[in-house]
């Protein structure tokens, strides 16, 4: 990513700012109108730090959608630079380092005047949640949902995670999906082996092999693109069904492992 490149998304009541972490993870930097701030899956500390004081911010919160360390290792530092609180999924409250606020799905949580809803999310992890802002149409995904492609199955089932696929993909197409990984390049090369008639998918790909050249970011999305483009939201498909020769009466939790496993061998 070039260091001119506009890391922010704003949106309604939310400005979302990108932070690059490790080698392609990416935290989200939150800002709320009456002035809280928030960092959603802090990998480490430093570049998170150096963010919030290029903008002269403290931070409030820090957020995380499960417990793997790319995604928790920088709660410790930045609890005790900042007094920040730890958000978490009361599921893996055992597993987030610091954690104070343990939220379970369906249950909804303030940042200012923003609402957040929790959502259950597990396949990835068995206790992965996705914290989604109605106002302002924001999904933060951590690893369920990629741009153009979906987490590995660590502790979770083909069932599980398609279950919570099926539950993101009923938020507005509308929504901006931020997600934890700069995987899009790999995910579309994947999805075109198998959904390459795809008129819509061969476009994409060829935006975000444009825009990787310049060493730009390919995220955020939006739900609606992940609906038309992502594979792993649409076993439905008759074309992506005959790619990989699943018979036409499977269940499309079966032609999501198909796809799954389809990636695993990538």
């Amino acid at each position: 990513m070039t260091a001119e490149e506009d890391t922010s998304t704003r949106l309604t009541a939310l400005t979302v700012d990108r932070v690059s972490c490790l080698s392609d993870n990416y935290a989200w930097l939150l800002r709320e109108e009456s002035g809280k701030v928030a960092i959603v899956d802090p990998s480490e500390a430093q570049p998170v730090i150096r963010a919030l004081e290029s903008r002269n911010l403290k931070l409030d919160y820090i957020m995380n959608t499960h417990h793997h360390w790319d995604h928790v290792g920088g709660n410790e530092e930045l609890k005790r630079r900042y007094g920040a609180q730890v958000v978490g999924p009361a599921a893996d409250r055992d597993r987030i380092p610091g954690i104070d606020i343990a939220l379970a799905g369906g249950e909804s949580w303030q940042l200012g005047s923003l609402e957040m809803r929790v959502i259950d999310v597990p396949g990835h992890t068995r206790g992965h949640v996705a914290f989604w802002f109605p106002q302002a149409e924001a999904l933060f995904s951590g690893d369920t949902l990629f741009a153009l492609g979906c987490g590995r199955l660590f502790e979770g089932t083909p069932k599980q995670m398609w279950q919570s696929l099926a539950k993101l993909r009923e938020l507005p197409p509308s929504t901006s999906v931020f997600c934890g990984h700069e995987y899009t390049q790999s995910n579309a090369r994947f999805a075109e082996k198998i959904d390459g008639d795809n008129a819509a998918l061969n476009e994409r790909s060829a935006l975000i092999n444009s825009l990787r050249e310049q060493g730009k970011a390919t995220v955020p999305s939006l739900l609606s693109e992940e609906l038309e483009t992502n594979p792993f939201l649409r076993p439905s498909s008759a074309a992506i069904r005959d790619a990989l020769g699943v018979p036409e009466m499977a269940s499309d939790a079966e032609v999501f492992a198909a796809i799954r496993a389809a990636k695993d061998r990538a």
